[in-house]
């Protein structure tokens, strides 16, 4: 139960697939209702508040991840080894770069001199992260990476990565949409990911094309780690299209033409492609050609147990998504696709955006200096109901070392493409369901005005039972909503065993919202 993520771990669902060959256990099957989580999940013995970042990024305490496989399978691949009785070392390497990461992001910006870190390329995707050090050497360089990887095929990878302090997530390419929008991403990366890209008409790479943003790069390292992969290594070193027509590199070269990518660099092991900024080469494609075009009304936004499509998600011809500015300028400007967002609204979209990142960014700084947070040990924050990530906007304006998952829940409006063109990260969820994380892996959570809408649709303490299992022991909730959800909040808070604190908001007593502030003890 210490390492249990509900939708993850239903064994009796998985048991009941009738098919598991495209990856389809390690999808979301969550608990039936009545079924799931009705307890609180235990913290391992001798579990330590974490090390603080960025020290972490090098070493976290073995308490806190008591599992040494990972240790047996990949420590001499540079990915991790035992320091000691008592943490976890994390040398900087991995399969693809045994010479540390920053010298791999080195050559893959010498690669492609327009793949500038922490300019035009700020929020990427790791397919296959084992423990994110790819995505935490980038974090020096002003880049976001979203860290993925399905759940135990190497043990504990993300709930390692996560204990790092460094953007992670447990989720797998297999029948259904990723949770994240379309052009989400600048870059998307897999190196060594064992992903087979070309299966089935290529729907997986076509996924990875609906969330590559328009312009945007796809880096795929196919490094020989293993004696056995020589004769892959002396294909690669080789490839054209006339020698290796059979290949599964000819197959990928085939698919990325007929998606219009362009290879812009090959080195060694590694293959850069381009996504055009348009659908133009899309359409003068002969016709029949495979895979088509998505169907004009299908939603590439719409990703909430949603299956793949083996069709080309369409751009925008207006050219949405495609004209971000770059970091860290793209942060507070009103991207393009705000106008493309379903909401309802009084005031002009433009107006709300700015008015809801100069709120949060007010409320941030009065609880950074009122209440001290750059004493907390504030790394892995979680905001359950973002917006446009107005308040991850303001841990960013107000300097705090920390990153922020922004959540869009499926009772709202759909604004992840706007978190996403901010240069922000995000994921749709519905808080009526446990979420894909593992107990005790973010130090933060915040939610405003998330009970007050949710209640109408579930149980107030099937949330807060889920907030306590990913919750760290010494961690800290904020919740912000209406007065007539405190009293149970505040109840259920204190049979949990935090530490629930009821306050006023700057707007003084007779507003009608509160702060419910608790603390998660440790133990």
């Amino acid at each position: 139960m210490r390492e249990y993520i509900p939708c993850l771990d239903n064994v009796e669902a998985i048991r009941r697939l009738k098919s598991t060959e495209r990856g389809e256990r390690f999808e979301r099957h969550c608990p039936e209702k009545g079924k799931g989580l009705n307890c609180l999940v235990p913290a391992p013995k001798g579990y330590r508040p974490p090390i603080p970042w960025p020290r972490s990024r090098d070493e976290v305490w073995f308490n806190n991840v008591p599992h040494t496989r990972l240790v047996e399978d990949k420590g001499g691949q540079n990915w991790i080894s035992r320091k000691g009785k008592d943490k976890f070392k994390f040398p900087g390497g991995g399969t693809q770069f045994i010479h540390g990461a920053d010298q791999y992001l080195n050559q893959i910006s010498k690669m492609v001199p327009d793949i500038t870190f922490g300019h035009h390329i700020r929020v990427v995707l790791d397919v296959g992260c084992g423990v994110a050090s790819f995505g935490a050497y980038l974090m020096s360089r002003n880049v976001i990476t979203m860290s993925v990887a399905p759940k135990d095929v190497h043990e504990n990878q993300i709930q390692f990565a996560l204990e790092r302090g460094v953007p992670a997530m447990a989720a797998a390419f297999a029948t259904r949409r990723l949770l994240y929008p379309s052009q989400a991403f600048d870059l998307i990366h897999c190196s060594r990911c064992r992903i087979n890209w070309t299966r089935d008409d290529g729907i997986l790479l076509l996924e990875v094309n609906r969330m590559l943003r328009a312009g945007g790069y796809f880096a795929w390292a196919a490094q020989p780690v293993y004696k056995h992969e020589e004769a892959l290594e002396e294909q690669w070193e080789a490839c054209t299209e006339l020698h290796i027509r059979f290949s599964v590199l000819s197959e990928m070269l085939n698919l990325t033409t007929s998606l219009c990518w362009n290879l812009v660099k090959k080195e060694g092991y590694i293959a850069i492609w381009q996504k055009p900024l348009d659908n133009s080469c899309y359409l003068s494609r002969e016709a029949g050609t495979s895979p088509p075009l998505c169907d004009p009304d299908d939603d590439p936004d719409n990703v909430w147990y949603v299956d793949l499509k083996a069709c080309i998600s369409r751009l925008p011809e207006n050219g949405y998504g495609a004209n971000v500015a770059p970091w860290p300028a793209r942060l507070q400007i009103p991207p393009d696709r705000l106008q493309s967002i379903q909401i309802d609204s009084y005031i002009a979209r433009k107006e709300l955006f700015t008015a809801e990142s100069k709120y949060w960014n007010e409320i941030v700084d009065s609880y950074v200096r009122a209440l001290h947070w750059k004493k907390f040990q504030l790394r892995n924050v979680l905001d359950m109901r973002a917006s446009f990530g107005g308040f991850a906007a303001a841990i960013i304006e107000n300097q705090l070392d920390a990153w922020v998952l922004n959540v869009v829940p499926i009772s709202g409006p759909n604004t992840l493409p706007v978190i996403y063109d901010r240069g922000l990260i995000g994921v749709m969820h519905d808080w009526c369901e446990p979420f894909d994380t593992y107990p005790r892996t973010y130090d933060f959570l915040h939610a405003a005005g998330l009970f007050s809408i949710e209640r109408k649709r579930c149980n107030m303490s099937t949330i807060m039972l889920e907030m306590d299992r990913i919750l760290r022991p010494g961690g800290r909730v904020y919740i912000r909503d209406s007065l007539d959800v405190m009293d149970e909040l505040e109840d259920i808070a204190k049979a949990m065993g935090w530490r629930p604190t009821l306050r006023d908001t700057s707007e003084g007593p007779h507003a009608s919202y509160r702060i419910l502030t608790c603390d998660k003890r440790h133990g």
